[in-house]
């Protein structure tokens, strides 16, 4: 137990540079303070004392502005920065060395029992006011930027912007537990990268249709195009 609670404050001060020392963290870190009350709820839950268990976790968002369901499955070192307006799900999951921003919702779309709460695999991030929502898998190392809504599986290693939002592949190093990809305001302009590629391709268009025309009479040969017209926005 003295190990998670180490664990959990160690994360802390290596996720963010305004926490100054163990103490200070301990003291005034709501994030901290609701992980902890969760893993006091999550056994009661466990040990079928739920009527305890919410009001661990009633408590706990009274004073934190932090919900998250006593039988939410959190792994260790799951850091939550500043916190306020967190949600997190009955069903859902969160695996290692997981950041969550404040606004942060992982939320159900349904009314049938199971599994409705999104999956976080391992060193997941995800950004402020950012909304994930269902049954759905977060794959480990990708980045959901500030205020994307997700609704559909993620792979591993992507990086989610826009509503609804839309992974692409991830630029650079990879993310490690030492050292996360907290830039979670650093967002790809996704229209903007396809747009460029329409640009650069009815240039290349263009190209072929002046190198295919007839200089004498500005007539275009019988041979045809082949255009490259192969990608969807």
């Amino acid at each position: 137990m003295f190990k998670t609670l180490r664990d959990d404050i160690e994360s802390v001060l290596q996720r963010d540079p305004a926490a100054r020392n163990a103490l200070h963290v301990i003291l005034f870190y709501p994030g901290l303070h609701a992980v902890w009350a969760h893993r006091l709820a999550f056994r009661l839950w466990n040990a079928r004392r739920k009527f305890a268990a919410h009001a661990v976790a009633y408590i706990a968002r009274a004073i934190t502005g932090i919900e998250i369901h006593p039988a939410a499955r959190i792994g260790p070192r799951l850091f939550i920065d500043h916190g306020m307006g967190v949600v997190i799900g009955e069903t859902a999951e969160i695996g290692a060395d997981v950041t969550l921003y404040h606004g942060v919702t992982l939320g159900g779309v349904s009314l049938e029992k199971g599994k409705r709460h999104p999956t976080l695999e391992d060193c997941v991030v995800v950004g402020a006011g950012a909304k994930v929502l269902g049954a759905i898998t977060i794959g480990r190392n990708t980045r959901i930027g500030a205020n994307a809504v997700v609704v559909k599986d993620v792979g591993p290693d992507r990086v989610v912007v826009g509503i609804p939002g839309k992974p692409v592949p991830r630029r650079g190093e990879r993310p490690t537990p030492d050292h996360p990809d907290l830039q979670h305001g650093n967002l790809p302009d996704v229209i903007a990268d396809r747009l460029e590629e329409m640009l650069e391709r009815i240039e290349r268009l263009e190209d072929q249709l002046r190198a295919r025309t007839n200089g004498a009479n500005g007539r275009i040969k019988e041979a045809p195009l082949q255009p490259e017209l192969d990608f969807v926005i």
